[in-house]
């Protein structure tokens, strides 16, 4: 039975090697006969032992040279011989394959030694030849495979074993474990630590009588730093899942046709493995996924290599030639067998090094900051321990001498003190401002992941608030990466269409300038030229749904059903172009001549009911109006072509080039009965020097198309944005500069007053100096020579000359990325004031009066290091690699240039967030620190106890962070420049806020310590708690009162501009209004049943407590009014103060001069 099946599986493998033909001649045929019959060998045995391994295939790939080809052949084959007995009078299959291997082995040496040979010499034909049937030999006889019936499916397993997997292990998570331990590495969570570790200590130790509750203190701040540590690490543990869940989505749609068994099946990229043969064309941009090596017959294959090498030109593939993983397909078709997968491929190799180290020997590598916002906070955070450190001496001095020189207290009371210093310091540290820095985070990267941005980090969502400059790339991100028809010219017409919401082939139906039969004509060539595999999808209505296939016939297909024809009604109606119906009968008699580069175009010829041809042409429109002698005219007839009309045809194609658009010809001719469409022509040649075909000449010209990939229509309102918002744009591309030009100028990154004055078309010859350099002229520019050819080195200065002019970089690499992003954040331009005040009085250029913070895109591999060397990484979601979104900082699901704008909005969003809550926190922790420093002078105790601060400052607080963060961002927010890097981020207007509020708090507090038992007819506290031991009606009411102050504060904190309305917008946050009304009813019930645990009176408060309670905390709205005013008429005061000045500094002046004047008089 599994005989049966063996043979049953066998069978589409013999199948093919019968019909097999070689393709070869003389030692090539006997080496392709020498494979066929080897093959069939090889396959009666698919688990048998491979000649060569992982580590050879390796270097072959990492080589990538003929000569490494020669190397692995030679010992592949030595080592099928040793593994085998021969018989010298019997020789076998495997043994005549040896021979003719190693046959072939030394004339490739000699091609070797005596090469390279001239482009399209018999010599260099020759050699390709050989390579060719070495990569055959290579697939066949080391690898096991076959070029057209694949691997055997039982194989899979065994080869991964012995070749590897094609699966890279993924970067290591985090541990929770770790990320709590990153967590707790903030200075502040290290001093509640301290302070919570010695309250405990000294508490009891130090209590008198046995120690029931004595321990809460201490212990609930070190379960406050637990909770800020367990809810910032599960943030950023979440956060890990979600960026693996995308990988995971994005990973399992990405899948390679293959052949095994001889069919053609669609497998993932990990189920690849060595000896796979791929199929891959240009039609999908295929992405390969492990490294190959070409198979013949001899393709038009080009590679697209930048993601790895950096080169920006399309890369010509021989057969024997490496294909590297991570590149892609971008011109021809070919099938290729897989050499090495995983970590054993070049791609693979540079995702592991990525994962297992982090150190990058990079002259361009800079220093690891911190955000702009943490830098800030740190030293915030800093700047409040050292006072509260201050605060708490003071108060531990004052109790010391007020009751040991004083009042004759005993020294034990030493430790009392003690308790009541950390308590003061307790109070001054914000321990509510990890976690809302945190909360803040966490919430904006929630929304902004609805917004079609992943944040990796949290702190990146603020870092974006704080961008000066994005360098942004121009294929689908800028644009939409879908080619699309925007201009004709026919019948003597040109027609070119500025507004992205109208269709080309809408306008071209509505317009009577073309006539009719030229409509027609136009998209029957279109519709019959165009390759099978190029489809348009509609929907039940007609209407188009999708596409597939080459771009560019897309667009033009586009075109045609835009003009209001169906192009498979054309096709399928077509004698020579139908294979459906009646008319598939007469397929053989069209013809195709496909497009290569060494044409530049493609035809198809058809047959004409009169008899002979009609042969229809698309392609370069220099090589295709070459070949035209007639045109035709405004009223649809062929005229001939003088050369005025040639001019004019040449100059609408470089009127086209100039606007950024590709230009096609398109062209036809009648041919007479008998034709021989092979037949080569004695005048015309193709691009690459040999003879054209007879056919495609004498050609009569139809028109040109203009094809774009257009902006998408949200980018230049979103450039628009970022302008007033104080963010410069950079586009770095690939592309030539006219087109760069084209596009940036249209996106609005390049205004009129770049371009050079008298000019009036948009060209990159029209702009002024640096405000466009290709990628060569911005290298010779920064970098100096250093006398190794091979090291350059990189000059600041040189580049501070320029980049404040450059908005295009054309021609470019992902090095140059790198550069631009280094020169752009080490630059100190800023503090040159003579250049910057030089720069906007010539050129109106603002230089940001900070180091500038870079917002980078990228896709490509190599712009990994680009994207960690920016302040904030954008990686695309959809055309990114793997390593290119492991090195962001935020990736963009949707690849679009409007979501980095909306993610600048939610980061100063963020920032604006952190600055409320700062005004929050810190108005409480100035009333809480005098409250407690009033008590040490008075009673050597605070009324407010440490758990009530606590309280305070981290739980309510935390919930306080996470309502002021769920203020959503308004547009408001970018029309202002961003925040520097050196501003402090409390404000004058927030200090006037903090400070106003705070003396209102404490006049309040003071009031009902000093003459509250007096008002209200109540006991002292301080008696009550001194003398009886028990928690005081008289503290817990100014406990009540001054968290109901914050409380009412916490609704004038949602505004920092000093607006009079701060209920404005109220109602339209939800999440606000529930965590106040929470929090409310947790004080509730914290005074009424909180008892010992929170140091309030057993029982409450009564009704009368809570009215005086709430009364003064409602009075924080209306101080928020008087405060308002009280700014207002000052800034007023301070300003007639400054002219006041100013205008006596200009009296003394003039003053001056005339005496100085009168002086030389008399001289």
């Amino acid at each position: 039975m599994a005989e049966n099946k063996i043979n049953d599986m066998e069978q589409p493998r013999n199948a093919n090697m019968q019909k097999r033909s070689s393709r070869f001649n003389g030692l090539g045929e006997v080496i392709d006969t020498s494979i066929h019959e080897y093959e069939h060998t090889a396959a009666l045995n698919p688990l048998g032992k491979y000649s060569v391994s992982s580590a050879d295939l390796s270097k072959l790939s990492n080589d990538r040279t003929r000569q490494a080809l020669i190397e692995i052949l030679k010992k592949g084959i030595a080592s099928s011989r040793e593994n085998m007995s021969e018989d010298p009078e019997a020789p076998t299959d495997t043994s005549k394959m040896h021979a003719d291997a190693n046959q072939l082995i030394e004339q490739m040496k000699q091609d070797e030694e005596n090469g390279p040979f001239p482009e399209h010499s018999p010599e260099e034909h020759e050699a390709d030849k050989n390579a060719d049937m070495a990569a055959n030999i290579l697939t066949s006889v080391l690898l096991r495979s076959s070029a057209e019936s694949g691997i055997d499916p039982r194989e899979v397993v065994h080869r991964q074993e012995v070749f590897g997997s094609n699966s890279i292990e993924e970067k290591k998570l985090d541990s929770f474990l770790k990320l709590c331990w990153e967590a707790v590495q903030d200075f502040v969570l290290i001093m509640l630590i301290v302070m919570g570790i010695i309250t405990i200590i000294v508490e009891t130790t130090a209590h008198d009588g046995p120690c029931t509750t004595c321990w809460i203190e201490g212990t609930a701040i070190l379960f406050a730093v637990v909770i800020v540590v367990l809810v910032t690490a599960g943030i950023d543990y979440a956060k890990q899942f979600a960026f693996i869940r995308l990988t995971k989505s994005l990973h399992d749609t990405n899948t390679k046709a293959v052949i095994r068994n001889g069919k053609q099946c669609s497998i993932i990229d990990d189920d690849i493995v060595v000896g796979d043969i791929l199929s891959v064309n240009s039609h999908n941009l295929a992405s390969i996924p492990a490294d190959c090596i070409l198979l013949g017959p001899v393709s038009d294959l080009k590679m697209d290599e930048s993601t790895l090498t950096g080169e920006s030109k399309a890369i010509a593939k021989k057969p024997g030639d490496v294909i590297l993983s991570g590149t892609n397909a971008s011109e021809g078709s070919g099938k290729m067998v897989v050499i090495a997968v995983g970590v054993n491929s070049v791609a693979g190799k540079i995702k592991a090094r990525v994962y297992e180290s982090e150190d990058q020997d990079d002259d361009l590598d800079g220093d690891d900051e911190n955000s702009p916002l943490f830098v800030k906070l740190d030293l915030i955070a800093k700047q409040i321990g050292m006072a509260g450190t201050v605060a708490a001496l003071i108060a531990l001095i004052s109790s010391c001498i007020i009751g040991f020189a004083v009042e004759g207290e005993p020294a034990e009371m030493f430790l009392e003190y003690f308790v009541l210093s950390i308590t003061v310091l307790a109070v001054a540290v914000p321990e509510g401002l990890p976690l809302a820095v945190t909360l803040a985070l966490a919430f904006s990267s929630n929304k902004m992941m609805k917004e079609q941005n992943l944040v990796k980090h949290l702190d990146a969502c603020e870092t974006m608030g704080c961008a000066t400059t994005i360098c942004t790339d121009k294929t689908g991100t800028l644009t939409a990466n879908k080619m699309t028809a925007r201009a004709l010219y026919a019948s003597e017409e040109n027609i070119v269409l500025s507004d992205p919401k109208v269709k080309l082939g809408h306008h071209i139906k509505a317009t009577h300038s073309i006539p009719k039969d030229v409509k027609q004509l136009l998209a029957t060539l279109i519709s019959i030229d165009t390759m099978n595999e190029t489809v348009l999808y509609y929907k039940g209505d007609g209407t188009l749904e999708g596409s597939q296939g080459n771009p560019t016939e897309v667009a033009l297909l586009t075109l045609v059903h835009d003009m209001g024809f169906n192009y498979e009604e054309i096709r399928n109606t077509t004698k020579g172009r139908s294979s459906v119906g009646a008319f598939g009968e007469f397929l053989e008699k069209g013809k195709l001549i496909g497009f290569s580069s060494a044409r530049k175009m493609m035809s198809w010829a058809v047959p004409l009911e009169s008899g002979g041809y009609r042969i229809y042409c698309k392609g370069a429109q220099e090589v295709i109006l070459s070949r035209c002698n007639r045109f035709v005219g405004h009223d649809g007839s062929a005229k001939e072509m003088p050369s005025e009309m040639q001019e004019q045809f040449s100059k609408v194609s470089q009127q086209y080039a100039r606007r950024g658009m590709r230009c096609l010809a398109l062209a036809y001719a009648d041919l007479p009965d008998g034709f021989d469409l092979d037949k080569l022509s004695e005048t015309v040649k193709n691009a690459d020097g040999r003879d054209a075909l007879e056919a495609e000449t004498n050609l009569i010209a139809l028109g040109l198309v203009g094809i774009e990939d257009p902006l998408r229509p949200e980018v230049p309102m979103a450039i628009e944005k970022c302008y007033r918002a104080g963010i410069d744009v950079r586009m770095v591309t690939g592309d030539n500069p006219n087109t760069a030009v084209s596009i940036a100028y249209h996106a609005g990154i390049l205004r009129d007053f770049h371009f050079r004055d008298g000019t009036e078309e948009k060209v990159a010859d029209n702009l002024k100096e640096n405000v466009l350099m290709t990628g060569q002229d911005f290298r010779d520019a920064v970098y100096d020579e250093t006398g190794d050819e091979h090291k350059k080195e990189f000059n600041q200065s040189h580049f501070d000359k320029i980049w404040p002019h450059l908005r295009v970089l054309a021609r470019s690499s992902p090095d140059d990325k790198l550069t631009l992003a280094h020169g752009l954040n080490q630059s100190t331009l800023f503090a040159d004031s003579e250049t910057c005040a030089k720069l906007l009085k010539e050129d109106d250029i603002k230089i940001f009066p900070d180091r500038q913070v870079i917002a980078m895109t990228g896709d490509g591999t190599n712009d990994a290091p680009a994207l960690k060397r920016a302040d904030i990484g954008f990686a695309m979601g959809v055309a990114g690699t793997q390593i290119a979104k492991d090195a962001a900082d935020i990736i963009l699901l949707d690849d679009n240039f409007a979501s980095i704008v909306t993610a600048a909005k939610w980061g100063r969003n963020v920032y604006a967030s952190i600055q409320k809550f700062l005004q929050f926190q810190l108005t409480v922790n100035i009333a809480a620190v005098v409250t407690a420093l009033v008590g040490s002078f008075y009673v050597q105790k605070s009324p407010l106890a440490a758990i009530q601060l606590l309280w305070v400052n981290l739980l309510m607080d935390a919930l306080a962070s996470l309502a002021l963060a769920s203020e959503p961002p308004i547009d408001s927010l970018l029309e202002k420049p961003p925040v520097n890097r050196s501003d402090s981020m409390i404000t004058k207007r927030m200090w006037a806020n903090m400070l106003g509020h705070a003396t209102y708090q404490i006049v309040v507090v003071m009031v009902l310590l000093f003459e509250g038992p007096k008002i209200l007819d109540i006991v002292d506290g301080h008696i009550v708690e001194r003398e009886l031991g028990k928690n005081s009606y008289h503290y817990t009411l100014i406990f009540n009162a001054f968290v109901w102050m914050q409380l009412f504060n916490e609704v004038n904190c949602r505004k920092l501009k000093g607006e009079c309305n701060v209920f404005s917008g109220i109602q339209n946050n939800g999440l606000f209004c529930s965590i106040l009304i929470i929090t409310a009813v947790l004080q509730v019930l914290i005074v009424q049943f909180g008892r010992e645990a929170f140091s309030v009176k057993t029982g409450g408060l009564d009704l009368e407590g809570w009215i005086i309670s709430i009364a003064l905390g409602a009075g924080s709205l209306p101080v928020q009014q008087i405060i308002n005013i009280t700014y207002m008429v000052g800034l007023k005061f301070n300003g007639f103060r400054v002219a006041k000045r100013r205008k006596r500094d200009a009296s003394l002046a003039v003053r001056r001069n005339g005496n100085d004047s009168n002086a030389k008089k008399r001289e």
